[in-house]
């Protein structure tokens, strides 16, 4: 707004979304800085990291993500990707689509079997 445009790349429609509205307004608007902690107050972002731990905490994050079920973290994302724009019908039509597909995965295969086996899981992907 300080130079007399208007946000792009699709910030007038994401920032919204993740702010709110009147936020939104305010960001857009007014055209202040943000703190790093404000996105954080406002539940805009999931984690704040001091810039000193932001490789060690990546990577540590990256391995968790990579030791778990990754067909099934892919249909969760993808779900709530969607949620943004779904009805409740439409969502609850597409979880009931992702549970199957889940379901059948040979990453749920491994997990009940790890478990009842009490044994450490060694997931696929698949």
């Amino acid at each position: 707004s300080k130079l007399g445009l208007v946000p792009d790349c699709g910030g007038s429609w994401f920032l919204p979304r993740v702010a709110g509205r009147a936020r939104a307004m305010g960001l857009a608007l007014l055209g202040d800085s943000l703190s790093a902690e404000q996105p954080a107050q406002w539940g805009m972002i999931w984690q704040l990291v001091d810039d000193s731990e932001l490789a060690d905490t990546s990577l540590q994050l990256a391995r968790h993500l990579a030791a778990q079920p990754t067909f099934g973290l892919g249909l969760i994302k993808k779900a709530l990707l969607a949620a943004e724009t779904n009805s409740l019908d439409a969502q609850l039509d597409l979880e009931r689509d992702y549970q199957r597909l889940a379901g059948r995965s040979d990453d749920y295969r491994e997990g009940v079997s790890a478990f009842l086996a009490k044994r450490p899981l060694q997931f696929s992907g698949k």
